[in-house]
């Protein structure tokens, strides 16, 4: 199950590149506690494995997505930001029933701590490493305890103004460093990882959402960002704003991130309206050329849509294609797009000079 951190406002994403939240997790009773699944109790070791799971699962999702979020900021317009480009957590990022899992699992105590750093970033380059515990900003001590991430931004933020990079004090290994971390400019979406075996995907304007279930079907990290290049165009392209689908897209987004039995994933996207296919088509296309930007390979990206629109059709409820019925109108804007960017990189012969 996903089990995430508190939510962070939003003024940090231009801030830190910083992991999602979760809402209310249940209560542990006795050595167990209830994971969502109806009639299931896991026990500690479980809970321990389940949260280093999915640790793993969001770091996947992350590093697909840096190439594309650092890649394609002059597509995000005013929805870029300069990003320190690092994930953090402490143990009370986590519910207080799991709180001493997350400290016994992934070793996290009171400090906020390094737990992912974006790919070609600033932060990737500045010899930043995951487990860094973050001392300082600037000359600021960084927060620690229950609020941590909550009273981050009033330390990181005014350090960004006019700025190219923040100076860090980290610990590691009992030992303090001080790094330049430059920032990097990119896409401010978090790109977070669904609680639901539903193979789909969201996105509320600010966020992406990739389902466990996507997560499973996608058979390479180049299937899994073209589904996240989709929704960054969407983004980008504010449809879910001009569809008037923004708060039932975040409600979807906010339930799927809980731990809640009594709301699945059909409940929680019911109320999204499926996307016209002008639109649709018009972000299809974007899509191709972030992925292009974003360095990935553009060969399996019409086989992928066509075989998710087979196997996910428009009857199954809480599938891809529901939200998304226009598939012969996608597949004919993706592979002009394809097309166009094959000619754009195909070097132009030149023919032999007449004597």
């Amino acid at each position: 199950m996903t089990l995430y951190a508190r939510r962070l406002p939003l003024a940090l994403l231009g801030a830190l590149l910083l992991s999602g939240c979760v809402g209310t997790l249940p209560q542990p009773s006795g050595d167990s506690v209830d994971l969502g699944l109806p009639g299931v109790q896991r026990n500690d070791a479980a809970i321990r494995e389940t949260l280093k799971a999915n640790a793993a699962l969001q770091e996947r999702l992350d590093f697909v997505a840096a190439p594309l979020l650092i890649k394609n900021h002059d597509s995000c317009k005013s929805l870029a930001r300069p990003l320190l480009g690092i994930t953090a957590k402490n143990k009370y990022s986590y519910s207080s029933g799991l709180s001493a899992a997350a400290q016994e699992a992934l070793g996290l105590g009171e400090m906020l701590q390094v737990t992912g750093i974006m790919a070609g970033s600033g932060a990737s380059r500045s010899g930043l490493q995951r487990g860094d515990v973050l001392m300082s900003a600037g000359n600021q001590p960084m927060p620690q305890g229950t609020t941590a991430e909550y009273d981050a931004p009033a330390v990181i933020v005014p350090l960004l103004i006019g700025q190219s990079s923040i100076k860090l004090t980290v610990l590691r290994d009992g030992s303090s460093k001080t790094l330049s971390v430059p920032l990097t400019k990119a896409c401010a979406f978090r790109v977070e990882l669904g609680n639901a075996d539903n193979i789909n995907s969201y996105a509320d304007g600010r966020r992406i959402m990739v389902t466990r279930g996507m997560l499973k079907f996608v058979r390479s990290d180049e299937e899994l960002a073209f589904v996240i290049a989709k929704e960054m165009a969407h983004n980008a392209l504010g449809h879910a704003r001009k569809l008037g689908s923004t708060t039932a897209a975040r409600n979807a987004i906010n339930a799927l991130m809980q731990v809640n039995p009594q709301f699945g994933s059909a409940n929680a996207a019911a109320s999204i309206k499926p996307m016209p296919r002008e639109m649709d088509a018009l972000a299809d296309r974007l899509a191709i050329n972030m992925l292009a930007r974003g360095g990935y390979r553009l060969d399996g990206v019409i086989p992928f849509w066509q075989r998710l629109a087979q196997q996910v059709p428009e009857g199954v409820s809480d599938g891809h294609t529901a939200l998304h019925p226009a598939t012969a109108q996608r597949l004919a804007a993706m592979e002009k797009s394809v097309a166009e960017i094959h000619r754009r990189r195909t070097p132009k012969k030149v023919g032999k000079a007449r004597k």
